[in-house]
């Protein structure tokens, strides 16, 4: 049997986005999967505000991607205070969104939270499974 083939990182400069499109089709099923369980449960602004949730959710993650990507194509040692950057200008950016929304009493609040609590959720155990199943195949 053939061994596979390994392809060193110099050779495969993608390497560090490989994983998003399959992440981001995951976060599109569960966006339209949001929608329809909020707009069956709580009507129009459910529905809006479980799809935002995952919406959110999806963009942050994919920034998050893109840019320590990036960060590590320019130094490795870039990517920690990158990281920690954005991470804290994420959060604070979630926070203040949060906070405008829950300002409005806007009936879709709720089904926000949930819908990036699921998003986080899915989003982790995808990318988990691509780590364990395509990822490791090729590093074989």
């Amino acid at each position: 049997m053939a061994e596979p083939m390994v392809v060193s990182e110099r050779e495969d400069r993608r390497w560090r986005l490989r994983h998003l499109p399959v992440l981001l089709v995951v976060s599109a099923v569960l966006l339209g999967g949001a929608a329809l369980v909020g707009g069956l449960t709580g009507g129009r602004s459910a529905a809006v505000g479980a799809a935002a949730g995952v919406a959110i959710t999806a963009a942050s993650y994919t920034l998050t991607t893109v840019v320590l990507a990036w960060a590590d194509s320019i130094n490795p040692q870039l990517v920690l205070p990158f990281g920690l950057g954005l991470y804290v200008a994420k959060i604070s950016m979630l926070g203040g969104v949060m906070l405008a929304v829950a300002s409005t009493g806007w009936a879709g609040l709720i089904p926000l939270c949930y819908g990036i609590a699921v998003g986080v959720v899915a989003w982790t155990g995808a990318h988990i499974w691509w780590l364990s199943t395509v990822h490791a195949r090729r590093t074989r």
